[in-house]
């Protein structure tokens, strides 16, 4: 979903740096994303961003880190942040789940918006204070469909996506008018997070939950990126949670040729 808002930004002219853990996968993501458009401006930096230390690390190299234009200083003014985090999800029935699975979900989902939000939102506030502009720069969260139409087995990231919608809305109003904070809550999107399962299982699967669907389809990291870049750019749009999940929050669950109450 990060590379699709990426792409949705270099697409419209903008500039962006792509944070993660891995490196070989950054440069992976940035050499796609060139494959697209050639001549963009993509940076790149290896960083454990759950860790409150790397974002404040982050957060102080940006400037060395980048090139280009922008204020008095010539410094690249950074108006957008997007946090998608997502983590291993551990799924089961709460009472027989190991708390440290659920506590790392929470440490890399919500730790990670928070500290991003907190260091890298102050780079936000360097633009709004320089360009004395209102509803310009905004944030953008990722949180997820499970929080208020949950899943059976499904607690830690009900927890994790409702802590990120509140954050969301408390952001909204402590940042206002000078910074918009919205979230995407996307509903099951086919991303690279299920390429470590078998074939076979995974179209079982994608095809299971499209059936579910009043759209008939799953997501697509497509679908995501848009949406994520409409957040960023909308500027009459704040404290929003934005539901793309193919209607999942209206889906019907009984068996509808087992449902007495919808027999024909």
């Amino acid at each position: 979903m990060g590379k699709a808002a990426a792409l949705a930004t270099i697409q419209q002219g903008g500039t962006v740096v792509l944070v993660g853990r891995c490196e070989s996968k950054l440069d992976k993501a940035k050499t796609f994303l060139l494959e697209q458009i050639p001549h963009a401006t993509i940076f790149t930096k290896a960083c454990d961003v759950s860790k409150e230390d790397s974002v404040i690390e982050l957060a102080n190299s940006l400037d060395t880190l980048t090139t280009g234009g922008g204020d008095p200083d010539g410094k690249i003014l950074w108006n957008g942040l997007v946090i998608s985090a997502a983590g291993k999800a551990p799924h089961g029935p709460m009472l027989q789940l190991p708390t440290d699975s659920t506590r790392d979900m929470i440490e890399s989902k919500v730790w990670t918006a928070y500290h991003c939000a907190k260091y890298l939102g102050a780079k936000l506030w360097e633009t709004a204070n320089i360009q004395d502009a209102q509803n310009d720069c905004s944030v953008v969260f990722v949180a997820g469909i499970l929080n208020r139409r949950p899943g059976m087995n499904c607690s830690p990231l009900a927890m994790a996506n409702g802590a990120l919608e509140g954050l969301t809305r408390s952001l909204a109003l402590e940042w206002g008018p000078k910074i918009r904070v919205n979230c995407l809550s996307p509903g099951f999107c086919d991303t690279e997070r299920f390429d470590h399962m078998e074939e076979g299982r995974k179209l079982q699967m994608l095809a299971n939950t499209a059936s579910s669907l009043p759209l008939q389809r799953v997501g697509q990291p497509r679908d995501m990126g848009e949406a994520i870049y409409y957040l960023l750019t909308a500027p009459f749009c704040t404290g929003v949670i934005l539901d793309v999940d193919g209607g999942h929050g209206i889906r019907q669950y009984a068996n509808p040729t087992t449902d007495p109450l919808r027999k024909s």
